[in-house]
């Protein structure tokens, strides 16, 4: 992997928190690029090279989840979504709009830094030498490519986000076994449980939804009532 410090957009228009968040972040060895307005960022995302944006909601131009969803298509790094409203609809709101992440304000800056190293850790793991791929992993109709880091149901590709692709590669490893809430959360997420944190159900949610999964009786991936969720063989 090269040394290069990973670039980060850091979209925030209150100048006073954006220039305390990018001074810490480049005191932890990143490049951050300050945009303060919605529209410009999108145009930032479109024609520069990022390797992850932190997203505030509440900005000039557009808000953060119009960006958010703007961008998906074709930025491929991790988002974090940020907000001061701290209300559960946000979160899924982000999630939809095709968020990795999401955290509620006054951020602690050693959380946001963990949980950006977690997802760009993920979201580096292609092999230095191109022609050493992983082997995919194959579930019924559904297919993982781990090099690629892409997801085929039956001869259609499935836009997921970094962290619906982690989702799914860690539930698929695990087909036909029950895997508990808390083993989920703690593996993916890197962070103590809390059983009241909703946010891995809203992706199971929203993958089941890109699956074409019925939610009200999906068959791929199951729940397992007061213990965790099944991917079926």
């Amino acid at each position: 992997m090269s040394d290069k410090p990973h670039h980060l957009l850091l979209v925030e228009d209150d100048a006073e928190l954006s220039g305390m968040m990018k001074d810490f972040l480049t005191g932890k060895g990143y490049q951050v690029t300050i945009e303060a307005d919605g529209l410009s960022a999108i145009r930032r995302i479109a024609s520069e090279a990022y390797d992850a944006v932190i997203l505030d909601i509440g900005l000039p131009g557009t808000d953060g989840f119009s960006v958010c969803k703007s961008v998906r298509p074709h930025f491929k790094g991790p988002i974090i979504v940020l907000t001061a409203r701290g209300e559960e609809m946000d979160e899924v709101v982000a999630l939809e709009a095709g968020a990795d992440d999401f955290m509620s304000k006054p951020v602690r800056p050693n959380a946001l830094l963990a949980r950006l190293k977690i997802h760009l850790r993920r979201f580096d793991l292609h092999p230095a030498d191109s022609s050493v791929q992983p082997a995919d992993i194959v579930v019924g109709d559904l297919s993982i490519s781990l090099g690629s880091r892409s997801v085929v149901v039956g001869d259609q590709p499935i836009e997921l986000t970094t962290a619906e692709f982690d989702l799914i590669e860690y539930l698929a490893r695990r087909a036909g076994s029950v895997v508990s809430r808390k083993e989920l959360y703690v593996d993916l997420l890197e962070i103590p449980y809390d059983g009241m944190d909703r946010s891995l159900d809203l992706r199971v949610s929203r993958l089941r939804r890109k699956l074409g999964d019925d939610p009200h009786k999906p068959t791929r991936i199951k729940s397992v009532r007061g213990v965790g969720y099944l991917f079926a063989k």
